[in-house]
């Protein structure tokens, strides 16, 4: 049987596997004695460049509907991001981490708010009834999720006067995103 397009494509494991070992690669080679180590990074850098430029001009052709899909995909919006032409602002990404976690958190009696992004800090309004005891791991799970969908913020914080509130228990398992579907959406 011929090998389809398809059929070649890395699904979601073997991106992270890829993306892995490209950065042991990187690591060896700006660890490496001798003239070539600045050749070989300026040349990653270059090629990066060009990769950004194509990408670019990928998404200045694509109709509204592509270029939504395209920042759907956490693979290609972190390329997005990479480059700074992703076309949803951070604020917005983060607010839709945010609302997907919501029916996680409000399945356990809690409600989950994006209060800000300020300073490149999203900070995140969470209350519960309930147990605090697994507040970090809730705290962890707010954390990566808006990382995930934003990776160009420097943090995620609750929100100011959100200190004394109590959080219920909430498995992270239960909020972390789940992985993107071979053709769409996270």
């Amino acid at each position: 049987m011929p090998e389809t397009p398809e059929s070649t494509r890395l699904d979601e494991a073997a991106v992270a596997e890829r993306l892995s070992r490209i950065d042991r690669l990187l690591e060896q080679v700006q660890g490496a004695p001798g003239p070539m180590t600045g050749a070989a990074i300026e040349a990653v850098q270059a090629l990066t460049e060009i990769y950004g430029e194509a990408l670019a001009r990928v998404l200045d052709g694509a109709d509204d509907g592509l270029a939504d899909r395209m920042a759907g995909d956490e693979l290609i919006g972190h390329l997005l991001v990479l480059h700074g032409i992703h076309p949803e602002p951070p604020e917005r990404r983060a607010a839709r981490a945010v609302a997907g976690l919501r029916p996680a958190v409000r399945e356990r009696g809690g409600e989950i708010e994006l209060a800000a992004v300020e300073e490149g800090v999203a900070r995140v309004r969470v209350s519960a009834k309930g147990c605090g005891t697994s507040s970090a791991a809730l705290e962890e799970a707010v954390r990566e999720a808006v990382l995930t969908l934003a990776p160009e913020l420097s943090g995620v914080e609750r929100a100011p006067g959100d200190e004394g509130r109590r959080t219920a228990f909430v498995p992270v398992e239960s909020l972390t995103l789940r992985p993107a579907s071979a053709g769409g959406r996270s």
